[in-house]
């Protein structure tokens, strides 16, 4: 009688590990739900302090006569209004299908809040009002300039690690706070300090060229790191069929590969 050959197929799973399993791109099941917990406790996070930094900003700032306070105040709220924009264009059975409506609104939010702040600083400049000391604006802006670096980092980390570009890139609008109250602090400091009342407005001027440059992106429809194109590039064959870098990017972005970008 015949002996057929012991087939060594069925067992290597069972006994060693397999050549094949993915690096560390592919997090355990758990890792993924902590990473997705982190991620939405830091979103969550910096709503709740943008909602804070608008009101103590916008209040500030018109008690003070500040542009550049009014200026950081309404970039607070549409950053907040951005979020929002996103959550109901996730809301509907087709994100893609209300992704351009959602980034014509954020967009359109840039445009009015940079005509808003020039045409302020310019009147401001012009002489029809100047603007005075604020010892609330100077400690907004700190406390902001220290909490939301560390706040940006943790959310990219996360992001990267679970391979979420809209977690990336709303972590690049929390580093983009960053700059903006860098701006600010300047601008209340040099006011205060040496009573430049100029500095007020052009550090304005600063912000609204910041949300020009935020408006332009989100009206062309710069979806390079959108939420809705991860969730395309989430399907292992798409990710593979549109050239995907491992971290839901499309060809050409840069979205995940600078973690300080």
């Amino acid at each position: 009688m015949a002996i057929e050959p012991l087939r060594l197929t069925a067992a290597p799973s069972a006994t060693a590990p397999s050549s094949t399993s993915s690096p560390s791109a592919a997090a355990t099941s758990a890792r993924r739900v902590l990473l997705s917990r982190r991620i939405r406790l830091f979103v969550a996070a910096t709503i709740t302090y943008n909602l804070i930094e608008a009101v103590v900003a916008l209040t500030a700032g018109a008690k003070a006569s500040s542009s550049a306070l009014i200026g950081f105040g309404l970039d607070s709220v549409i950053e907040v209004s951005s979020a929002a924009a996103v959550a109901w264009q996730f809301a509907g059975r087709d994100p893609e299908a209300r992704e351009q409506v959602a980034l014509k609104v954020i967009g359109g939010s840039f445009f009015a809040l940079a005509a808003f702040v020039t045409v302020d600083a310019l009147r401001s400049l012009l002489g029809s009002g100047e603007a005075e000391h604020s010892p609330v604006g100077l400690i907004l802006a700190a406390v902001s300039l220290a909490v939301m670096p560390g706040l940006s980092y943790a959310q990219r980390r996360a992001g990267r690690e679970l391979g979420s570009a809209s977690a990336v890139a709303d972590s690049k609008q929390t580093l983009l706070c960053t700059y903006l109250s860098a701006v600010l602090l300047v601008g209340l400091a040099l006011n205060s300090l040496f009573g430049w009342s100029w500095a007020d407005p052009i550090a304005a001027l600063v912000i609204a060229v910041i949300a020009v440059r935020e408006g332009r992106e989100a009206w062309a429809g710069d979806d390079c790191c959108s939420p809705a194109s991860a969730l395309r590039l989430a399907s292992p064959s798409a990710a593979a069929a549109d050239g995907d870098d491992g971290c839901s990017c499309s060809p050409g972005c840069s979205c995940c590969t600078d973690p300080t970008a």
